[in-house]
């Protein structure tokens, strides 16, 4: 028995055997075709799955009743049965289990079940097939996304036919558009009204509308909210949609959902604006891995996500490159957090030989309908994207399926402006390609910006994927060095944060294109966290099998590059951190550069009380570092002549009238002496999803991170829970994340533990054997 959502490939092994690639990365630059160990994780989703379940029906539950199968994503190409009959997804012509329930296993899809379902158990079987060389990431396998049951009236409420829409906003009122869909009957289909209400987060009803509707219409109704609360980032304010089908003043369906009042604009004069005020979007792309638990979307871990986002100071995600889960809209509904919601990666080329492009022509339209039909009604999203890297982009029948699947998304939705991300400017250029687009996308080539805005009539342009910068967490290469080409017998990369790939940049030329290009709106950093899969620089070496790219790690720990981003992005708090560590035996009276991410302009240094000199920030100075990056001393504090000593690492801030405004302190430590637990949540719901994140640190006796350790840790789970998963970040590592044991990297690791369906404590215990030493935290479940 497996528990939903699932996927099946996490537990491993890891093995290059899985889907061994042997090709050339075009994305990459690449013309010669190599061997690719871990291009899509190394883990065993290739192949063929089988879900069973059974739903057990009364005669009364079945008589007047519908029944819809809801499944929010199933990886991949999936076919359900119901007793055994194939079942078509609704709005499909019947074919047969030729053709599956639905081709793309990142998108929602319904099920119309109610003809096939008998008194007493029905049996629900759901057969996916994974295909070799179908994805250029770790893409889970199986039911990794909800699936759920709705049950109504034979006449309906059409939830995805359901939209509601800020008209506009002047003064103290919002005007709001609602348009509900039915789906509809013979049998009940008279004397049919629908109620719709605006709810506060009171509960008070602040608009409402009632309307008769004739049979097989839809209905239409337009309401006004005096002094609205408006979502945006600082403020996501929801209110709850209550609409109730009446049928002779007996209610007969009933459907309510949070929605927010904003209005989203992009033009020439303004950029973006949310709710009429201008901002520039700060924005990372997101894979839709959750690192250790695989594909299979968990509430807390997609929370625990957003929430570190938003405290370096992100307000946007890009949902790369594919369709979100409902989980995770919602999520940013609540907390706040604008998207652009994407959907391809290919059209009709392919970038990998079983990919999407096998389904493109026949499904692309009914896979963006669902796309907007669906997340239509969250207030986070900001923005549609069709595609990703389109190959097509050169060409004239690019730009006429550019311009199909965006006039289709205006057709389902005129409120979002649509977008992709286009990798060749000059082509996309030349062929008009960028110029169809409400929002042209630019992935990387930042120095090309000002040459592709005098092409482009709306103008404004979009980051819509920027840096792509790698490193490792907790690793320093020596000597520090600028480039693009450096690969080391580890298989890892600098957190130095000098290294980029041979497409992409530092995350300086981004800042500097935000700051001093009016016409920029914004950008979405390549990537937020690690993910599965896509080991670029070491795409040929073997044990690589998840990303660099991350701003987090695989575990969710934040890499140095993390602070770099606060810096600039948070200007509610400040920001001072210090890097690298300072523990380096063998590095004694060595040349070691030392960095300070900070908001503020100067600062001085000490070692062991010793000054080391002031670092200012310059726009127009010299660099700092070889080869020469000027960008880099406007936005980072550098020092690239310390000689190491061991002891004490301290940097004092300045602010802008010289006076000493903060300090942060890095010491040398000693021996492992105790194991640190902090956990994200220490209180859960006992609902057997909950999940907490345990990040557990190896530190000395004066509680100084042991940087170095790489000890071997064991964990175990007593009470109301359970081991859910573990994780060290390490891109190279092939320890199971679903087994109780593994090896700290930088002198850390981070586990997921479970909350059972019974309240009480769960008891966490966390030890390493070698050095005798062993920590317990409890966390308790309601």
């Amino acid at each position: 028995m497996v528990r939903v959502p699932h996927d099946w490939a996490i537990s491993g092994p890891f093995d290059k055997k899985w889907d061994l690639q042997q090709v050339a990365i075009k994305e990459n630059g690449e013309t010669k075709a190599t061997e690719k160990s871990g291009r899509s994780g190394a883990l065993p989703w290739i192949g063929d799955g089988e879900y069973k379940t059974s739903l057990t029906f009364t005669e009364e539950q079945l008589k007047g009743r519908s029944h819809i199968l809801v499944f929010d994503g199933a990886m991949a190409e999936p076919r359900v049965y119901v007793n055994g009959k194939f079942a078509n997804a609704i709005g499909l012509p019947k074919t047969g289990d030729s053709s599956p329930t639905w081709a793309y296993g990142y998108n929602a899809f319904r099920v119309d079940i109610a003809p096939m379902l008998t008194v007493g158990s029905n049996e629900i079987v759901v057969k996916l097939s994974n295909k070799e060389e179908s994805s250029r990431w770790y893409p889970g396998a199986g039911l990794y996304r909800p699936v759920t049951l709705s049950s109504a009236s034979l006449t309906r409420i059409d939830e995805w036919s359901v939209f509601v829409r800020t008209f506009s906003i002047e003064r103290d009122e919002a005007v709001i558009d609602v348009d509900c869909g039915f789906l509809w009957n013979e049998l009940q289909k008279e004397n049919l009204s629908v109620e719709v209400s605006l709810i506060n987060d009171k509960g008070y009803i602040v608009a409402a509308s009632r309307n008769d509707i004739e049979p097989g219409s839809g209905m239409h109704t337009r309401m006004h909210v005096s002094k609205p609360n408006l979502w945006s980032p600082e403020t996501p304010y929801l209110y709850k949609a209550d609409i109730r089908l009446m049928q002779a003043n007996r209610m007969i369906d009933h459907y309510v959902f949070n929605t927010g009042i904003r209005t989203v604009k992009v033009s020439k004069e303004g950029g973006f604006q949310l709710n009429g005020v201008t901002r520039k979007l700060k924005g990372v792309c997101l894979h839709h891995d959750l690192g250790p638990l695989g594909a299979a979307v968990n509430k807390a871990a997609l929370a625990r996500q957003i929430r570190l986002m938003k405290e370096m100071g992100a307000d946007a995600i890009r949902t790369a490159h594919n369709m979100p889960s409902q989980w995770q809209i919602e999520i940013c509904d609540s907390m706040g957090m604008m998207v652009m919601a994407e959907s391809f990666d290919m059209w009709r080329y392919p970038k990998c030989k079983n990919g999407y492009a096998r389904f493109f022509d026949e499904w692309s339209d009914r896979d963006i309908e669902n796309l907007v039909r669906v997340n239509r009604n969250h207030p986070s999203i900001v923005m549609w994207s069709i595609g990703n890297e389109i190959p097509e982009q050169w060409s004239e029948e690019g730009r006429k399926i550019s311009e199909h699947l965006q006039e289709l998304c205006h057709q389902l939705d005129e409120t979002r402006p649509v977008t992709q991300g286009m990798d060749k400017a000059e082509n996309a250029l030349k062929s008009g390609f960028a110029q169809v687009m409400d929002v042209p996308g630019f992935n990387y080539r930042v120095f090309n910006y000002p040459k592709s805005i005098g092409q482009l009539p709306k103008g404004f342009l979009l980051g819509s994927e920027t840096a792509s910068t790698v490193s490792s967490r907790g690793v320093y290469k020596f000597p520090v060095v600028v480039t693009d080409k450096e690969l080391s017998p580890d298989g890892q990369c600098t957190s130095y944060d000098t290294q980029y790939c041979s497409w992409s940049n530092l995350p300086e030329s981004d800042f500097a294109a935000m700051d001093d290009l009016d016409y920029t709106i914004g950008q979405f950093v390549w990537t937020g966290f690690d993910y599965l899969g896509e080991p670029t620089p070491y795409d040929e070496y073997w044990p690589s099998r998840s990303s660099y790219f991350g701003i987090c790690d695989l575990a969710g720990l934040p890499k140095d590059r993390y602070y770099l981003y606060r810096s600039q992005w948070r200007k509610d708090e400040h920001t001072i951190h210090l890097l690298p560590h300072w523990t380096w035996p063998s590095r004694k009276g060595k040349v070691t550069p030392v960095m300070c991410y900070t908001d503020y302009g100067s600062a001085e240094l000490f070692v062991n009380g010793v000054s080391q000199g002031k670092a200012f920030k310059s726009k127009d100075g010299p660099s700092s570092l070889e080869p020469a990056s000027p960008d880099l001393n406007r936005y980072r504090l550098i020092w690239p002549d310390i000689k190491y000593q061991p002891g004490e690492l301290k940097v004092v801030v300045f602010d802008k009238d010289g006076k000493p405004a903060g300090e942060k302190t890095v010491n040398t430590s000693g021996k492992p002496f105790a194991l640190k637990l902090e956990a994200d949540r220490t209180s859960l719901k006992a609902d057997g999803d909950d999940l907490a994140f345990v990040i557990v640190s190896m530190t000395d006796d004066k509680g100084n991170l042991c940087a170095t350790s790489d000890d071997d840790i064991e964990v175990s789970v007593e009470g109301e829970g359970s081991f859910m998963a573990v994780c060290n970040g390490d891109a190279t590592s092939l320890e199971p994340f679903t087994q109780p044991k593994m090896k700290l990297f930088g002198g850390q690791l981070v586990v997921a533990v479970r909350s059972s369906e019974t309240a009480g404590t769960i008891f966490l215990r966390v030890n390493c054997p070698k050095r005798k030493i062993e920590n317990v935290l409890q966390i308790s479940t309601r």
